[in-house]
């Protein structure tokens, strides 16, 4: 497997270590095309169970092999690098486009725009392959899309497992707090609402 660190990933667990399986926000994650109405929740889980194929598998419907995965995070993370396990004869996906923080994208929007990053994918059926990221375009992602165009020429495409290896920021995505501060009130200083226009300001 190919790694960031000055050691071998064969004497240490590297992509366990990094793993972020548990900042995805799994109950949110949603999958166009699928053929099986929420199977994509399955394809996400610990790295010792990569290959572990009786919990199921997403598979596009038949004769489309076209597949959009959104996954949400519960905090911003930075993304170091994606692996995909795919199915065999042809059914793994042959390409994957990714999309950061942009919502309800369908698969006009992602045919038509550009991605953050694309990649030629390998028949990886034993799970030993990840693909990196260009790692300064993948900060504080609060959500990732990722597109699959097309297989190895199956009727379906099939993923068994995706697996996304980086860092969790402190900024949970589950809590927005809105805080208002007045110094020393005085109420005839006061207006109503038409008159400040809310009297909220927003910060980005």
């Amino acid at each position: 497997m190919a790694c960031l660190h000055d050691h071998e990933c064969g004497d240490h667990n590297c992509a366990a270590d990094w793993s972020l399986y548990n900042h995805i926000d799994i109950p949110k994650v949603v999958a166009l095309n699928e053929s099986v109405a929420g199977s994509v929740k399955s394809v996400f889980k610990s790295w010792d169970q990569r290959l572990e194929t009786s919990g199921g598998f997403l598979e596009s419907n038949e004769g489309d092999p076209e597949l959009l995965v959104f996954i949400p995070f519960t905090s911003d993370v930075k993304i170091k690098s994606i692996a995909v396990v795919g199915g065999a004869d042809g059914t793994s996906p042959s390409r994957m486009r990714a999309f950061i923080n942009r919502e309800g994208i369908d698969f006009s929007d992602a045919q038509n725009m550009q991605p953050v990053q694309e990649w030629e994918l390998a028949e990886n059926l034993q799970g030993v392959l990840e693909y990196q990221t260009r790692y300064s375009r993948f900060q504080g992602v609060a959500n990732l899309t990722l597109h699959f165009p097309d297989n190895f020429g199956g009727d379906t495409t099939k993923i068994y497992y995706i697996g996304l290896r980086g860092e969790a920021t402190q900024n949970k995505r589950d809590v927005v707090a809105t805080i208002v501060y007045e110094v020393m009130p005085n109420p005839s200083d006061h207006k109503t609402k038409s008159e400040t226009g809310g009297g909220f300001s927003h910060v980005e």
